[in-house]
């Protein structure tokens, strides 16, 4: 992508991401996450019935009287985007690549964080870190972040997502709702995802192509492996290799959303033939009704 085709593809990026920012999640933008956390404020003296276990026990012991220590909400929160590169990523049969679609979504998470004045981070990983950007405020930092991944040159081509949700963990060290954009073609990341989720609100946004589901009848045809560069010979007129090939897709995603669901992760699914807005705005409604009750 040359340096004017960047420019066009963000400035277009960014205004459509902030409509749909104000138009479509901002009224559930509010509610949709777990809690901003909580900052330390003081200490004052224990009063009937306080939590005793936020009792100060060092400050009792000096002051020889019980002290508590007084937290408040935060009114502001950290939105880490990890966006992953492997070259899975540059397989798209619609309108778009899953990397593409990977920029878009995340251009809308960063611009409403940016209109609630929250700080908007990156993480881009494929077998490694490719690119860290810290958090930071305002809707140029934003624009710095979505043009970080749609100009992004991967030095790897494989997926290790223990990678990512292990650098996650150890940059991340405020808690943070964090937005994983991946195809999540890959195994071996569970208990790092699972440590991960122990520390953040993660959501994870699965990037899926029609041809990830299943092959077209095309005869004889010749795959790339995007990233292995490994060419295979495929009979797709036979329908048992369609089916077998359907088959382990669905199980493969199967397995993925399942350790999902036993980490209590809330997921979306969006797709490079469908409007990727109504899932988000999906997900954001569910959330929100659900924090109400």
């Amino acid at each position: 992508m040359t340096p004017r085709e960047l420019f066009q593809a963000l400035r277009k990026i960014q205004i459509i991401s902030n409509r749909l920012a104000s138009e479509q999640l901002s009224g559930n933008y509010e509610s949709v996450f777990k809690g901003r956390g909580l900052a330390f404020s003081e200490v004052r003296r224990y009063l009937p019935g306080d939590d005793v276990r936020s009792i100060d026990w060092n400050v009792s012991a000096r002051m020889n009287d019980t002290f508590v220590k007084v937290f408040v909400e935060e009114r502001e929160m950290n939105v880490m985007l990890v966006v992953d590169l492997s070259a899975s990523g540059e397989f798209g049969t619609r309108e778009m690549s899953k990397i593409q679609l990977a920029a878009r979504v995340a251009a809308l998470c960063a611009f409403s964080a940016a209109k609630h004045d929250d700080r908007v981070g990156l993480i881009m990983t494929t077998d490694r870190v490719e690119k860290l950007v810290p958090p930071m405020k305002g809707q140029k930092h934003v624009a710095r972040v979505v043009r970080e991944i749609l100009g992004a040159a991967p030095v790897g081509t494989g997926t290790d997502l223990r990678v990512a949700f292990e650098t996650l963990h150890h940059v991340a060290r405020r808690r943070s709702v964090a937005f994983i954009l991946s195809d999540f073609f890959a195994d071996g990341h569970e208990r790092a995802l699972s440590l991960a989720a122990a520390r953040h609100d993660l959501i994870p946004v699965l990037l899926v192509d029609p041809r990830d589901e299943a092959l077209p009848n095309v005869g004889l045809a010749t795959f790339e492996d995007l990233e292995t560069g490994v060419d295979v010979v495929i009979d797709t007129s036979s329908p048992a290799v369609r089916e077998r090939y359907a088959r382990l897709m669905r199980e493969q995603r199967a397995r993925q959303i399942r350790l999902f669901r036993k980490l209590r992760l809330d997921h979306v699914i969006v797709r490079t033939d469908q409007p990727y807005v109504r899932p988000l705005r999906d997900l954001f409604m569910r959330r929100a009704r659900r924090a109400r009750r």
